[in-house]
């Protein structure tokens, strides 16, 4: 349910304070109330263990409740360890094999896949080419966005060879593939048990099996004793969600859990002085940005949007909200890419930004205050209620900037901003936060951000000048020149501004010392592994 809060302008030495504040007081609140964690028992008390004296478990907590383990509609199945896809990343964020062994393009439009011949579905039933395809053909009639990324016009099956033709020629097909919604699942499962039952607890090919699911709570795995591949070094995970950094990081500090996703950045002094704990700060492929909407008249003009581009401290953002864990963004890429944007990240410049606001035709008022033909220039922004720390505190820090130009900003926060301004009109701005390149190429992302329709893209932005240049990109394979019609593409979308990129931030994971053979990826996919292991 969208829960809304409006929030007048603080200055910045306040944005900060109550950051720690809001960490102090969840402390305190949450000693004598139930949370997701339900209870202060060690994660071994709390698990449904297997039997055998191998028995090992370990928690895991993170920020995004889900209400589904759909596999063709969500991440999860994929993160927890139930499914896994035909390709994966690499930790040097190539493709490799996984499910296939191998792969090559017949011609623009026709791929063939080999898939393992020992693999078989968690109730036993073998993986061939044949199960593949209803998987493939459930998750395109399921999910439009998987439908839109594939371009699927047929799929053939012989034995364990797949054949896959697109409707167009798609030299990125594979690294499609990669996306967690591309995850192959026992159709025959989901018909015996029913889709309702089938999306509580998925039957894949991973190393867990789900033996309970609580919508927004929980997930409770056991080991898959017929795993293909090396059997899991544990025997139990527990997955946890909550919104609240400040629960997930007591947790984490009251050794409730034994990695945490998305730590709130004001607790790292302390957490470093427990020598039981440690922090990783990873490099991700997220940004966090704002989308102005394309049909509002407060924000219609170039001119206002570059000005409150540059009402944006970027610095600040990284400094006294991040800690130091980001860095500003100059585009929708990581620059450490080899399609991210060069260009400088936009600096705070309250200067530039009143004149591109005076050449729009907007004076101060009696007030102080910005305004047009007797119309204060008042914005309406759609800001995350929880998820990561930093969401709901970025448009503070802008909102603070903004007062001081003249600029009333009126703060709604929302669980979900991307499913409030697909539904609504009345807003301005709006807070976004997405990995931008999950399969190693940027041009998912642009398809997805940019097309009317596309996943990403909920305020339907179009922008004439990009379309050939997608067109280009694809039709090629040549990754030097998809990089550089990747930057070209960039440099487009700027010139109209329907985004202002405001930092890549690190995503900061805690880890119990006890926790062995895992470490955070990039990519944010593989969580549940069957290397994981504790002491």
């Amino acid at each position: 349910m969208i829960q809304k809060r409006h929030r007048k302008a603080l200055p910045i030495g306040w944005i900060i304070l109550l950051a720690f504040a809001l960490f102090m007081t969840g402390c305190a609140a949450n000693e004598g109330k139930e949370n997701n964690m339900n209870s202060t028992q060690p994660p071994a008390a709390r698990s449904e263990q297997s039997q055998s004296s191998d028995s090992k478990t370990a928690t895991l907590i993170h920020s995004l409740p889900v209400d589904t383990l759909d596999p063709h509609n969500g991440w999860t199945a994929l993160r927890a360890g139930v499914t896994e896809t035909l390709v994966r990343l690499d930790e040097n964020m190539q493709i490799s094999p996984w499910l296939s062994s191998k792969w090559e393009a017949k011609d623009p439009v026709t791929w063939v896949f080999t898939l393992r011949d020992n693999i078989s579905f968690q109730d036993g039933t073998k993986l061939d080419a044949a199960a593949a395809k209803a998987s493939f053909e459930r998750g395109i009639a399921d999910s439009v966005a998987l439908a839109a990324s594939l371009k699927i016009a047929s799929i053939e099956a012989n034995g364990q060879e797949l054949t896959f033709k697109t409707t167009e020629p798609h030299p990125a097909f594979p690294t499609e593939l990669v996306h967690p919604t591309a995850s192959i699942m026992s159709v025959e499962a989901e018909k015996a048990l029913g889709k309702e039952a089938f999306n509580k607890a998925p039957i894949g090919t991973g190393p867990f099996k789900v033996t309970e699911f609580v919508a927004g709570k929980e997930i409770k795995l056991v080991r898959n004793e017929n795993y293909w591949d090396e059997k899991a070094k544990l025997t139990d995970v527990i997955i946890q969600f909550n919104a609240d950094a400040n629960v997930r990081t007591l947790a984490f500090q009251s050794k409730q859990a034994d990695i945490v996703y998305h730590l709130a950045p004001e607790s790292l002094e302390s957490i470093q002085k427990d020598k039981e704990l440690s922090m990783q700060s990873v490099t991700s492929l997220r940004t966090h940005y704002f989308t102005y909407n394309p049909v509002s008249a407060n924000v219609s003009d170039l001119r206002v949007r570059q000005a409150l581009d540059k009402l944006i401290d970027r610095d600040a953002i990284v400094e006294e909200i991040m800690l130091g864990h980001a860095m500003p963004a100059s585009g929708p890429f990581n620059p450490t890419l080899p399609f991210g944007s060069q260009d400088a990240a936009q600096k705070l410049d309250q200067a530039e930004a009143l004149k591109l606001l005076e050449s729009a035709g907007y004076a101060k008022g009696r007030s102080g205050k910005l305004e047009k033909n007797g119309k204060p220039l008042t914005l309406k922004l759609i800001a995350f209620a929880g998820i990561n720390p930093e969401l709901p505190l970025i448009p503070l820090l802008v909102q603070s900037e903004a007062a001081k130009a003249g600029i009333t900003i009126e703060i709604v926060s929302v669980e979900y901003p991307e499913v409030y301004i697909k539904e609504n009109t009345d807003w301005d701005m709006s807070t976004a936060t997405y990995l931008t390149a999950p399969r190693g190429d940027g041009g998912s992302f642009l398809h997805s951000a940019y097309v009317p329709g596309g996943s990403y893209n909920p305020a339907n932005i179009k922008i004439d000048k990009l379309d050939p240049i997608l067109k280009e990109l694809n039709g090629t394979g040549d990754v030097p020149k998809r990089n550089e019609l990747t930057r070209e593409a960039v440099a487009a979308i700027k010139e109209t501004m329907p985004h202002s990129y405001i930092i890549h931030p690190n995503i900061l994971v805690g880890l119990n010392q006890r926790v062995t053979n895992w470490k955070p990826g990039a990519e944010e996919f593989y969580m549940v592994t069957n290397k994981l292991d504790v002491k």
